[in-house]
């Protein structure tokens, strides 16, 4: 550099407020946020204008523009990462944006009761230590049709501390068929060897008989495990043996027969018309010792694990020193009870359960709802657009009924001047980011995931990105 041209640029430093400065002049003393963080990025800012005056891309309103820039870096800096979005791709069950939508009723309800304390581990009654489960224990249990109940964070760990408990170092036997790879690479058959247990694989990928599973069993055998298949099926020439032949085989054996149904279905779908789900009661009912499930995908609750059954084997995995590595909190315990409670019959709920809600609103209530939010909306927009409702469909989610479609109503943009994959990113950036999908070369925003209660901000929404 120059003699000439570092003399300017010192000129210029001079000009640069301080950190101090900075820190008044944007009021950081109210922003919630850690110091240091800040002052690592007020730095940052202060180093790239220096770097910018160095180049000569700006050489006057030094002030003004550092203030500029550090106002919009600790703007972006301090914003909150996890924040409210709509979700228009029409999958209820999103594992990217957060599985089951939870009712702001049951949300607050359950917050308020455990603000500030809770009794999650204390027996009010009897003034002693008490068991966090205890709060579900009357209600899960009556509703499938266990003896006792456990929650853990997730389904997976479920299956990793119930083969840890009742099969280390044991062989589980399985069919080939149910080895399965699911979302974020979960895989059945590297979940059972981090559980300590062995694979004992039978019968093929496409079919499987009583015969295969007799034959496996040897003086090591710890459990039969029957896994759902989750995101697949395997159709055309196939053979599954069912729970009740499965249950007769293991207690011939005297060992468990342990249930991975995924989703943990409690109510029928039959009236809704909409695609059926083996029910948790069920394979309870059919000689299961052990179901586990999911909170978070057709229970319409919390993420969390479920693994309920025989008191006996419930007891042992509670024993196990993972249990507490894996345990859920209080806050999933406030919420899953509420969600409990929506139970209302075998074949009905309250609509406080809002995934259930929502995966059974007719076309009809959602073609309806479409024109609601299209009447709130510019017609001159309407027409630039060439906005209107088309007939959809749609899966669940999170491998709730695989392969199976459920009809839905779409909000589709049809302008040739604008790409969709252009509208899809305005979206994704308006002010409560939306995500839709483009399906034909069109971008849809699908109406199923969206409740009732969004229909302002929607039309808001579409308005002031289309505007």
């Amino acid at each position: 550099m120059s003699n000439k041209k570092a003399s300017s640029c010192k000129g210029l430093f001079k000009k640069l407020p301080s950190i101090d400065e900075l820190y008044q002049i944007l009021d950081i003393k109210k922003i919630q946020y850690p110091r240091n963080i800040i002052k690592t990025e007020l730095r940052k800012t202060l180093r790239s204008v220096r770097k910018d005056i160095e180049l000569k891309k700006i050489n006057s309103n030094i002030k003004e523009e550092t203030i500029s820039r550090a106002k919009r870096s600790i703007k972006i800096l301090t914003s909150f990462k996890l924040n409210r979005v709509i979700n228009g791709t029409g999958i209820v069950l999103h594992t990217g944006l957060g599985r089951s939508p939870l009712s702001k009723k049951i949300l607050l309800e359950s917050f308020d009761r455990i603000f500030p304390y809770s009794n999650l581990e204390f027996n009010v009654n009897k003034n002693s230590r008490g068991d966090r489960n205890d709060s579900i224990q009357d209600i899960i249990n009556p509703l499938i049709g266990s003896q006792k109940a456990i929650v853990v964070n997730n389904c997976a760990a479920a299956l990793m501390l119930t083969l840890n408990t009742l099969s280390n170092h044991k062989e589980v036997i399985v069919s080939r068929g149910q080895q399965v790879e699911i979302g974020g690479s979960f895989r059945i058959p590297e979940v059972i060897k981090k559980s300590g247990a062995i694979i004992k694989d039978v019968g093929t990928t496409n079919k499987t008989h009583a015969k295969d599973y007799q034959d496996a069993f040897n003086s090591n055998s710890g459990l039969i495990l029957y896994a759902h298949t989750s995101n697949y099926r395997v159709v055309g020439f196939t053979n599954e043996i069912q729970i009740p032949d499965l249950s007769k085989i293991a207690k011939k054996n005297k060992i468990p027969l342990i249930v991975d149904a995924g989703s943990g279905c409690i109510t029928s779908f039959e009236k809704f018309n909409m695609p059926l789900e083996t029910m948790t009661k069920s394979y309870f009912d059919n000689g299961a010792d052990i179901v586990m499930f999911s909170g978070d995908k057709l229970l319409g609750g919390p993420q969390s694990g479920i693994i309920a059954g025989k008191k006996k084997y419930i007891d042992l995995i509670k024993k196990n020193s993972l249990y507490r590595v894996l345990r859920a909190d209080k806050i999933t315990f406030s919420l899953l009870e509420g969600i409990l409670r929506t139970y209302k019959t075998e074949n009905s709920f309250f609509n406080q359960n809002l995934a259930l809600d929502l995966l059974t609103r007719p076309r009809t209530s959602l073609k309806s709802f479409g024109k609601k939010i299209l009447n709130k909306i510019p017609s001159k927009i309407i027409k630039k657009y060439n906005i209107s409702l088309i007939d959809t469909m749609v899966e669940a989610g999170s491998g709730a009924m695989p392969i199976n479609s459920i009809e839905s109503i779409g909000i589709m943009f049809n302008e040739n001047k604008i790409s969709p994959n252009k509208l899809s990113q305005n979206f994704r950036n308006a002010s409560t980011p939306t995500i839709g999908y483009v399906k034909n070369g069109k971008y849809i925003i699908d109406l199923k995931a969206i409740p009732e209660d969004c229909l302002d901000d929607l039309s808001k929404i579409i308005s002031e990105v289309l505007l």
